[in-house]
């Protein structure tokens, strides 16, 4: 394990990378057990606030990330250890952030909400694109030995994940942007009913199309997302509560 820390990490120049990754893990996890306790107003776990006004935890992440994001621009790759630092300190502020992206989006309070659940999908996206960075993969990269121009294939890469976000195909898209063999499956296949590709070329159209996405929708994709929100809600906690208006335990 030292080794390929060692090597893999440190030697390639990812260690800044790596502490992002962690921080940006163990920042979220520890702010939902935060809120969660406050939620079941468990202890001295309360709110922030000043005065009547709720200071909510992404002001704190806005800051962290001014905070890092100017040191890492002076202190530059010049210490991979400084570097390293400042990494981590913006990798606890987009945590902040992003654990309360989807009040940001709606601009009122839906932390608790069904709505709410964008916050934890933004986050698992942060954290598989940083883990694909890690282990050392390119988006849009892909090596034929020189026999064709790389800014064509890039370009080329970009439209399919275009198309399959399109098509409602989001984590395909972002995953397929490190593995583009993806995104020729996902571009080529039956775009999901809801998409706004279903919209502008099966509604009215083509009928037998969108009954057969909607099909492979309820076969294959409901049961994805039933597991999905059980794992999202063991590690956030309920947001579909009838209760959650008047019980907005967060930071």
């Amino acid at each position: 394990m030292s080794y390929w820390f060692e090597h893999s990490i440190v030697g390639a120049g990812r260690l800044p990378l790596f502490c992002f990754f962690v921080a940006l893990i163990v920042t979220f996890v520890c702010t939902r057990i935060n809120v969660r306790l406050i939620r079941a107003k468990i202890g001295w776990f309360r709110n922030v606030s000043v005065g009547e006004m709720h200071i909510h935890h992404v002001v704190f992440g806005v800051v962290l990330m001014l905070i890092g994001g100017v040191t890492g621009l002076i202190v530059g790759a010049a210490s991979q250890a400084w570097f390293a630092v400042a990494a981590s300190v913006f990798g606890v502020g987009s945590a902040l952030v992003l654990d309360e992206f989807a009040l940001i989006l709606h601009l009122h309070d839906v932390y608790w909400e069904e709505e709410g659940r964008t916050s934890v999908d933004a986050v698992f996206v942060a954290v598989a694109v940083t883990g694909l960075l890690l282990i050392g993969l390119k988006p849009l990269v892909v090596d034929f030995g020189g026999l064709v121009d790389s800014s064509l294939v890039i370009v080329l890469n970009l439209a399919l994940a275009v198309i399959t976000l399109l098509k409602g195909k989001i984590w395909t898209g972002l995953v397929g942007l490190f593995v583009p063999f993806l995104l020729v499956v996902s571009a080529v296949r039956l775009a999901r009913p809801g998409s706004p590709w279903a919209h502008w070329f099966f509604a009215g159209r083509n009928p037998r199309k969108l009954a057969r996405a909607v099909h492979r929708e309820e076969r294959w994709r409901r049961p994805v997302i039933r597991a999905k929100i059980a794992f999202q809600e063991f590690v956030s906690g309920r947001h579909d509560l009838p209760s959650t208006r008047k019980r907005r335990g967060h930071t």
